[in-house]
């Protein structure tokens, strides 16, 4: 089976736990914008430059490129642009700076880069992808902020601020105009999970209006403060408006005073000015993101009165030893551990918007009128989903070109996924539909001339190689299939462009070739807007018309100026410190070159990217 990639955040918690930086020093000085940088060249795979098209509007087939709008500091609006790097010497706390934008990496392993495709390429599709925002409540009684005791980095310190990098991401979605190589502005957006941390109502609530529209005040408990860990007094965590020399403030990491006011203050989102679909993820679905779901005790804690602050180094090995094997993620063995250490917690103010949701709530939430924003109604999902629970659909991405949108996760508690029996059926129906020519199991041709033929993008929380068969407690009756066996069906269907996913929280663009060239299909992996590197991506389809098409992956970031400032905790100020604390995780910003933080970012031909593939 193969593994998900463990690096150093809190997802990944199971990293040796020294791997804290040693720097000491605030290292808090403004520093200075970088200049305006050009836009990348597109790098082709003999190393020669490949134009992008700039421009507004839509661009029929264009005669010649042209030249890539130049976008002023603090920001570019793509990282074709410019993109966020660490400034200054490893160790200690770093400053983010306006880099050099990336370029386009032509990759042509599934289909022949033809020259002058530019000058006959036309646009099929553009829209934007959103993944693994995991807006959280960080009061709740529920979180695991404990774990850090064995893994430093197993606790986000820049995790509060979660709301305001969401609406940051919102504004600048809002701000695109045209796409950089087909002039075509975004759609849509496609949320692909972990839209929120908990599988809890309010940050539900939270999510849905930063999308839609509205004002979020991101505070549970006590209305008038802060209750959690970063104003407990213990060193396991930063302190921001203490003097505390804690962990965090010995690797670096500043005092800023007024820092845990700020971050419960209402934030007015303008939500996207596009509509936008969602897709569940497992922190959607699953408490912790891989707890059993309704669970008595479970929904006590999350709503109650008393919270864990600190445990034994022992109960945290065992707790995470639970945590990746078996099939019981951590349940039973959080649940004796809540008892056994209930004397350990502090009181809170108790709430119930904290409560967990059904996958039934979970639509009717996106069903809600109030929760229209700019459409479409439901984001996706109808009322015949509502109707059976089920999570999943397909949608008109453009003309000739249709969305899938799968649902991956265990719904009876497990951070993997898979699709059952049920799931897996519908999506081949849905697949044949969209195809006039296809294969059997059998490797033999299949024709549907009743087929409305399209191009088809598949989406869906969970990359392939986390997708695993484990029994699931919520269908015992159901067969389930991995990532393997996904890969399988998708490769009988030539129409397959792209399966496009998040989980990972990293940036990898994997091609899935196949003996007949025209089975092949790319999967699109994007890493996460809550740890480092805090991207999404912008993706343009186009036919080149010699027999190939293809997918641009042009990574962008938040509104938020790349230069932090600790007196301005306006909302956008508070996004810029979210991306900056995000790149001073534990262990990572000593990563300048090679190791975590090239993997998380992943290398150029995982990020700016033209993906081509035959044409069916």
């Amino acid at each position: 089976m193969a593994r998900i990639p463990f690096s150093v955040d809190r997802r990944h918690f199971l990293v040796a736990s020294g791997a804290v930086a040693a720097g000491t020093g605030a290292a808090w000085g403004l520093l200075s914008e970088g200049g305006r940088s050009s836009a990348a060249p597109a790098v082709g795979d003999s190393g020669s430059a490949v134009p992008a098209v700039g421009g507004h509007g839509p661009v029929r087939r264009p005669q010649t490129p042209r030249t890539p709008v130049r976008r002023a500091a603090p920001y570019g609006l793509t990282t074709l642009d410019s993109a966020a790097r660490l400034s200054g010497p490893a160790g200690g706390y770093r400053r983010i700076v306006q880099g050099p934008g990336w370029p386009v990496v032509v990759r042509s392993e599934l289909g022949t880069a033809r020259s002058g495709r530019a000058q006959r390429r036309t646009p099929l599709a553009c829209f934007v992808q959103f993944t693994d925002l995991h807006i959280a409540d960080v009061q709740s009684p529920l979180r695991t902020e404990f774990l850090r005791a064995r893994s430093p980095g197993s606790w986000r310190v820049q995790e509060a601020l979660t709301v305001n990098g969401a609406v940051a991401l919102v504004e600048q979605v809002n701000a695109l105009g045209g796409g950089p190589h087909t002039g075509r502005p975004p759609a849509f957006v496609v949320s692909t999970g972990d839209n929120v941390d908990n599988n809890s109502a309010i940050e539900l609530e939270w999510y849905l209006t930063a999308m839609s529209g509205g004002r979020i005040t991101p505070n549970t408990g006590d209305p008038r403060s802060y209750e959690g860990v970063q104003n407990s007094g213990l060193p396991l965590y930063w302190q921001p408006d203490a003097d505390l020399r804690d962990q965090d403030k010995l690797r670096g990491l500043p005092r800023i005073p007024g820092y845990l006011a700020a971050a419960i203050r209402p934030v007015d989102s303008p939500g996207l000015g596009v509509p936008w679909y969602s897709t569940p993820g497992n922190h959607d679905d699953l408490p912790g993101g891989c707890l059993a779901p309704q669970d008595p005790l479970l929904h006590d804690v999350i709503t109650g009165s008393r919270k864990l602050f600190t445990l034994p180094k022992a109960d945290v090995a065992a707790y995470q030893r639970a945590m990746t094997t078996g099939d019981d993620p951590g349940s039973s063995v959080l649940k004796d551990i809540l008892r056994r250490n209930a004397a350990r917690a502090r009181t809170v103010t108790p709430d119930p918007r904290r409560r967990m949701y059904t996958p039934h709530e979970f639509l009717a939430a996106h069903l809600d009128p109030a929760n229209a924003g700019a459409g479409p109604a439901g984001h996706g999902y109808t009322e015949d989903n509502l109707n059976d629970d089920r999570m999943y659909y397909a949608f008109q991405v453009a003309d000739g070109v249709i969305g899938v949108s799968i649902d991956t996760t265990y719904r009876s508690g497990h951070f993997e996924g898979s699709l059952g029996e049920d799931q897996l059926r519908w999506l081949e129906r849905t697949l044949t539909a969209h195809s006039s020519f296809s294969y059997g199991t059998d490797g033999r041709p299949v024709r549907n001339r009743a087929a409305d033929d399209a191009l088809i993008l598949v989406f869906s929380h969970h990359h392939s190689p986390s997708m695993t068969r484990r029994p699931d407690a919520a269908r015992t009756d159901e067969r389930r299939y991995d990532g393997a066996e996904i890969i399988a069906l998708l490769n009988r269907f030539p129409n397959v462009v792209a399966w496009i996913n998040g989980h990972s929280h990293v940036n990898r663009i994997t091609p899935h070739p196949h003996a007949t060239p025209s089975r092949s299909f790319w999967e699109v992996n994007t890493a996460s807007h809550v740890d480092y590197p805090h991207h999404a991506r912008l993706m343009e389809l186009t036919d080149n018309h010699d027999g190939t098409v293809s997918l641009f992956t042009t990574l962008i970031e938040s509104s938020a100026p790349y230069r932090t400032d600790p007196t301005d905790q306006s909302s956008i100020g508070l996004a810029s410190l979210y991306r900056e604390l995000s790149y001073n995780a534990p262990g990572l910003a000593a990563a300048l070159s090679g190791g975590v933080q090239e993997s998380r970012a992943g290398a150029k031909r995982d990020r700016n990217a033209e993906l081509l593939v035959r044409r069916p």
